[in-house]
């Protein structure tokens, strides 16, 4: 019992982390229907600004974050606005093929200054250092940060979409781009802060995953990147709270795999459970099938 109570807060902590960067491709999907691969890269860009940050500028964890989700914001914004925005009317495949452009570009850069080689946060002090045990059960204070940065996002992510004006013109342009802009919503903007917001919740993520893991390269995104995506597929893209689900529930069945011996297949179940979802329930669990004209 000790055991799987150890794997359900490790699964949290995991989920955690694919939720922040499954709700930035969830988001831009809901506007623009756009599969943005580029996403994954700046979590990536995140977790390196956090490592300058504390390991060469000696900053706390706390001014590294904003810092981290600040860089990325504005990063997300710059691809907006340079590589996405020419392509608002081109099809979708060209938008596509311009995101993974995208996505290598960011890496080979930073691969070209940072180079390939693997780097590692400076140690942790204080609380960032700390582990609680309940009986058999232990617990870090990453863990616990994890847990806690992620919900605090989430709440103030819900909040701006469903009570702020510019969330009701994110919700407005999703429903209807062109309803939107003749109701007077400046879509252009909309767009852009879309981007903004999930690219600092990319950002967020990836030094909360620098401190956990004590481990970046520039290729570092990819496959957290994919499964990120994959828990958005499995929720229903375009939908907040199905990001959220599907990011706690692949993070939750990828540690139940590892935890019954069977890590070397981790990968392979989640990407099973795509190929089982897009088959069986293509919308995700809390999408619902609508007709697409072709």
């Amino acid at each position: 019992m000790e055991q799987l109570l150890q794997q359900i807060i490790n699964g949290i902590s995991l989920g955690s982390i694919y939720a922040l960067i499954a709700l930035g491709y969830t988001m831009v999907y809901g506007i623009i229907k756009l599969i943005n691969f580029a996403h994954c890269d700046i979590y990536m860009i995140g977790a390196y600004v956090g490592y300058v940050c504390m390991a060469k500028l000696g900053l706390g964890f706390v001014p590294s974050l904003f810092a981290s989700m600040l860089v990325c914001t504005l990063l997300g914004v710059v691809i907006e606005k340079i590589a996405y925005k020419p392509l608002r009317n081109a099809t979708r495949i060209a938008a596509l093929i311009t995101a993974i452009g995208v996505s290598l570009f960011l890496e080979y850069t930073t691969m070209f200054f940072a180079t390939p080689n693997v780097r590692t946060y400076p140690p942790m002090t204080g609380f960032m250092t700390r582990t609680f045990k309940f009986g058999g059960i232990v617990i870090s204070s990453q863990q616990i940060l994890i847990v806690l940065i992620t919900v605090i996002l989430m709440v103030l992510l819900q909040l701006i979409v469903k009570k702020t004006r510019i969330g009701k013109a994110m919700r407005a342009v999703s429903l209807d781009k062109d309803a939107a802009e003749l109701m007077g919503i400046n879509v252009d903007s909309t767009i852009s802060f879309t981007f903004a917001l999930g690219s600092a919740l990319a950002g967020a993520a990836g030094i909360l995953v620098g401190v956990y893991y004590n481990s970046i390269n520039p290729l570092m995104g990819v496959l957290p990147g994919l499964k990120a995506f994959v828990a958005a597929v499995f929720g229903g893209i375009g939908i907040i709270p199905g990001a959220m689900l599907g990011g706690y529930v692949i993070g939750f069945i990828e540690v139940m795999v590892s935890g019954l011996g069977y890590s070397m297949y981790r990968d392979a179940v989640v990407f099973a459970i795509l190929i089982l979802i897009l088959i069986v329930r293509p919308a995700g669990l809390l999408g619902k099938n609508t007709g697409e004209k072709v």
